[in-house]
């Protein structure tokens, strides 16, 4: 028969077990609640912008994209060129997000999709001719060139975008839509097809939806930020190029005029 002490010995091991057990299901579940849940594999210009206002108004946001970078410069840069070194802080990069497309991610879809196995795989697509023509004359021409340079961020760009092909070649249909295709093929390859959907913004609400299990929202898909309205609103005309502070304030208020424009008010 267990002496008084013993008994007491046992349920205190007992209940230190319980709360150990508590403990980590409680740091599980927050780990958990911090992971990157959609990874973004589709190179820009893909209707990316659009597919991070729709990420994040169906409750998979926020959604880390390029013009995040842009708009937390400088520290952005700084870890996203350790992670071109191979010395990447994911935890740190993605802090408060639940999702990524666009650059820079899309460049390490591999590594993340390693990081985080439980995140879904987007490959957003386009028409390659129609992508030539889009990141010539927006994120790949020449005005886009030299800002990058002027603001600093030209090992950034050079380690995360310009990477996995010779920019000395951009300005060549042919070898870049061979480019575009490729990638589109191995991602298709190497992911499995139940954590992947290869989705078109022209496609709309419902493939989306129905591979993330949520409901589709009325209303449109939104559309934002097509090469159209860039060039409209002046992003190749001839001007002193932009320095990081003009390029930072200039992104954190695009952000929310974009999102205005991919979820209007009602009246």
């Amino acid at each position: 028969m267990l002496s008084l002490f013993a008994f007491l010995g046992l349920n205190i091991l007992w209940c230190g077990a319980k709360d150990s057990a508590r403990a980590r299901h409680a740091a599980a579940l927050e780990e958990a609640a911090l992971a990157l849940k959609i990874i973004g594999a589709g190179l820009g210009r893909t209707g990316t912008m659009s597919l991070k206002f729709a990420l994040e108004h169906i409750g998979f946001g926020p959604c880390y994209h390029m013009i995040d970078v842009w708009a937390a410069m400088p520290e952005s840069l700084a870890l996203w060129e350790a992670a071109a070194r191979g010395e990447p802080d994911w935890d740190a990069i993605f802090s408060g997000y639940a999702a990524t497309v666009d650059y820079p991610g899309c460049t390490f879809w591999r590594q993340l999709v390693a990081e985080y196995p439980n995140a879904k795989v987007i490959l957003s697509q386009r028409d390659p001719d129609s992508w030539f023509d889009s990141v010539s004359t927006t994120i790949f021409g020449p005005h886009s060139r030299r800002g990058i340079a002027n603001i600093g961020a030209q090992t950034f760009f050079d380690g995360t975008v310009l990477a996995d092909f010779d920019p000395l070649r951009m300005d060549d249909r042919a070898y870049m839509i061979d480019f575009f295709e490729r990638w589109n093929a191995a991602v298709i390859a190497e992911i499995p097809a139940e954590r992947l959907l290869v989705f078109e913004a022209r496609q709309g609400w419902q493939p989306l939806c129905e591979f993330l299990g949520v409901p589709a929202p009325d209303g449109p898909y939104p559309r934002v930020n097509s090469r159209e309205d860039m060039l409209q609103r002046g992003f190749a005309k001839p001007g002193p190029p932009p320095t990081m502070e003009s390029m930072r304030e200039g992104a954190r208020a695009r952000i929310a005029t974009m999102r205005e424009m991919a979820f209007p008010a009602a009246d």
